[in-house]
């Protein structure tokens, strides 16, 4: 087994065991970010092991994930599902009102003065965690064949659009953006504020989820995601993305590569989208270069935010193999060509951020153990990231 593949195995297991998936002796302790890249590493190792019990592991995943964050938190008023279900139906829509983040304060209530240091360690819900949620469901739907995995990935979608949404109400109802945070309930908005990049990951991530529920069948909620993508189409064109932002760069870099992979031919739009988003990276890699990120102090930076850079990185050669293969779809455009030659000098970036955290992993400071389990998690995936960078069914090994 290849030295990469060796190390995500022990990270992956030793993440197994420190949160509770495999061990009765501690309570699970789930976190909806971390355990959806967990999720796809885990269906990595079984493609690349072909041992069963990765695949249990990342079944088992989603089982506790549903059970501790689709339920109140122990400390709060409030108990059951947060979908309000009783125990029997919850357990069948468990996504039904959405997932807790998993923070490891209570959220804000509704008399308690706004505090942004407090509120990053306040639960609630945020939207782009669900989105990645609702991939690691439909990688689960289609590479264990269960229609199960797509619906609730389909209910989750009608939930989070619905309630996520912010309206304008001084020129009419229309859709203007994705608030960044909404309380646990999803009765009230904890941020105001909108994200920089929800509503592209929305409208791509949901894309993947009607595949997924056509691929097998599932029409529950069909028609709500397909209204939901239409409003989301016209707030993703003709945008600037650009962000120098490790984490973000990184998810614009996911997002690209899921829309290569589930690019409609016929779409101009999608092409269009495609050609912004590739050239944002371009200049957010060039800023975050000329900033001198990497050569700060390691106290002064973050793993997961550079593992998430790290991880998108590994997908520009996918994205390139896809556009050559594809031209047709892609119509040619130079301009793609250009962006991926710029990509690609970037590359070695990924391999350097991967290396710099490697030695954390044998001395673990004060530091590296404050995030561990999100750390070891995102470096697993830059390790083995086929099956998180990809839309349904793998994409060639070679290619990452």
């Amino acid at each position: 087994m290849p030295a990469n593949d060796n190390l995500a195995v022990r990270l992956m297991v030793e993440f197994a065991e420190r949160t509770g998936l495999v061990s009765n002796a501690k309570s699970p302790d789930r976190y909806l970010w971390t355990d959806a890249f967990a999720v796809c590493n885990f269906l990595e190792l079984f493609a690349r092991t072909g041992e069963p019990k990765y695949r249990e592991y990342a079944i088992r995943l989603i089982d506790q994930v549903h059970q501790v964050l689709g339920r109140y938190r122990q400390d709060d008023v409030r108990h059951g599902w947060i979908s309000g279900l009783n125990e029997e139906t919850g357990r069948l829509h468990p996504t039904a009102a959405g997932l807790r983040i998993g923070k490891p304060l209570k959220e804000r209530q509704k008399a308690e003065p706004f505090d942004e240091r407090l509120e990053w360690d306040r639960d609630g819900q945020y939207f782009h965690y669900l989105t990645k949620w609702m991939h690691a469901l439909c990688q689960t739907a289609v590479i264990a064949n269960k229609s199960e995995y797509a619906r609730w990935a389909g209910e989750l979608a009608a939930a989070a659009f619905q309630r996520f949404r912010c309206v304008s109400h001084s020129g009419g109802d229309g859709l203007i953006g994705i608030y960044w945070k909404m309380s646990t309930d999803l009765s009230r908005p904890l941020v105001s504020a909108i994200g920089l990049h929800d509503v592209l990951d929305g409208f791509i991530t949901f894309r993947e989820v009607k595949s997924a529920m056509a691929d097998l069948s599932v029409a529950t909620e069909m028609s709500k995601i397909t209204t939901a993508i239409a409003s989301l189409s016209p707030l993703c064109q003709h945008r600037d993305w650009t962000t120098d932002d490790p984490l973000g760069l990184g998810g614009l870099l996911f997002d690209a590569c899921a829309l290569c992979q589930l690019l409609n031919p016929n779409s101009h739009a999608d092409v269009d989208l495609l050609e912004a988003l590739l050239d944002s990276c371009t200049y957010g890699l060039a800023s975050f270069v000329r900033a001198g990120y990497l050569t700060k102090a390691v106290s002064n930076r973050l793993a997961f935010r550079e593992l998430g850079l790290a991880i998108g990185l590994k997908a520009v050669s996918a994205i390139a193999h896809t556009i050559e293969e594809r031209q047709s779809h892609f119509e040619n455009r130079s301009g793609l060509s250009r962006s991926i030659g710029l990509l690609q000098r970037y590359m070695p970036i990924g391999d350097e951020i991967i290396g710099a955290w490697l030695a954390y992993v044998e001395h673990r400071d004060k530091s590296w153990r404050a995030h561990q389990d999100i750390n070891e998690v995102m470096l697993a995936t830059a390790l083995i990231p086929n099956t998180f960078l990809s839309i349904s069914r793998a994409l060639p090994q070679q290619k990452l």
